[in-house]
This record gives C-alpha cells, structure tokens and sequence, in this order.
C-alpha cells in the first residue's frame, strides 16, 4: 500500500493532487509539523530531511514533491502522467517537472526576501525571466505539453496556485489566471484542496 505522509495547509497539496489524478489505493498519514511529528526518528528514517511531503510504496521511501510525482508517474504507468521514455514529449517532461524547485521556488524566494543575485550567478537566471518563460510556455495551452495533463502540470500548476492565487507573491498574468482556473477544475485537485485544507 502507498502511504503518503503529509500535513495541512503544507507543501503537501501536489503529491495529494497527485495521488487523487491517479486514482490508485492509497492511505494519508497525517504527520502534524505543528506538534513536531516530521521530527519523530520514525519519520527521520523515510525522511530525513523532516519535512513533509513523504512517501512510502512497500520498500521504497522518499521525500521532496517532485521526486515523489516522479516516481509515481513512473513507477505506475498506467496513470498516463508521463509520456514513455521513448516519447519525445519525455524531454520537456522532465524539464517542465523539475523547474518548480529548480528555478520558481528559488525566484520566489528571491521575490519575497529581495535579495539580489546576479542572474549571471543565479541557477534561476531572475525571478523576472523565470516568470516570462513560465508565462510563454503556458501561453500555448491547455497544459504544459500543450494537448496533453501530465504530472508535470501538478508540480506548475501547484506552484502557481501558491504564487499567484494563495499567496499573491508573484503578479498574476492572463497565461497564469487561464492555467490557475484549468487545473482547478480538475476534480482530483478540488478533491486535494479539501484534503489539504485539514
């Protein structure tokens, strides 16, 4: 059985999206960051980075959203969130899956401390410039691989439900907005958001 440990109101909502769009038998264990649970040396040992969201599927366990979405698009193929190894679609897949953490949570940070980083030195380039290319590439639409959702539109779209709706840290655009609204029609993300809600 999968078990995905996540908290309320926490980074956790992405990989609860994820396993609702699956629809694969799963069990929530609530692990309270409030009380200090993600400390507990239980937990440490799925993961020891003490945050949530974590998973566990017989044997395997991780931690980080991304690598959770990855693995599990991966792992049970038949959720057709990810194009097959031998599809093309694979590439920008990929790219698309790993630029939350890798360019839009660092720009976010960027934005909400005001620190300056060169972007000659900044692995995100700027917070501007990872915005506009986020905003050229939803442009195109629906999703991220154009006709077809995939798991790489749970860790866009929850990013900029956070970004740009929640948490008003990053100016909304028409590409945003159009994008927001699509993937918060999904069933499985309503059904994350009431679960995540607590």
């Amino acid at each position: 059985m999968i078990k995905l440990y996540w908290s309320p109101r926490s980074r956790s909502f992405s990989t609860i999206w994820l396993m609702e769009e699956t629809g694969l038998p799963y069990e929530r264990v609530l692990t309270d960051i409030s009380t200090g649970a993600q400390k507990s040396s239980g937990y440490l040992k799925i993961n020891p980075m003490g945050k949530v969201p974590a998973l566990t599927d017989g044997e395997a366990a991780l931690g980080e959203a991304a690598a959770i979405i990855a693995y599990i698009a991966d792992r049970y193929p038949q959720t057709k969130l990810a194009p097959p190894s031998d599809d093309l679609k694979r590439a920008r897949y990929l790219q698309w899956l790993f630029f939350s953490p890798s360019c839009i949570e660092p720009a976010l940070i960027q934005l909400f401390t005001k620190i300056e980083v060169p972007s000659s030195t900044a692995a995100w380039g700027s917070a501007t410039q990872v915005f506009d290319v986020l905003d050229a590439a939803l442009a195109k639409g629906p999703w991220i691989l154009g006709e077809q959702f995939s798991a790489a539109d749970i860790v866009i779209g929850s990013s900029l439900n956070f970004a740009v709706r929640l948490f008003k840290m990053v100016p909304s655009r028409p590409s945003f907005e159009a994008y927001i609204a699509r993937c918060a029609a999904r069933p499985a993300f309503q059904r994350a958001e009431k679960i995540a809600a607590g």
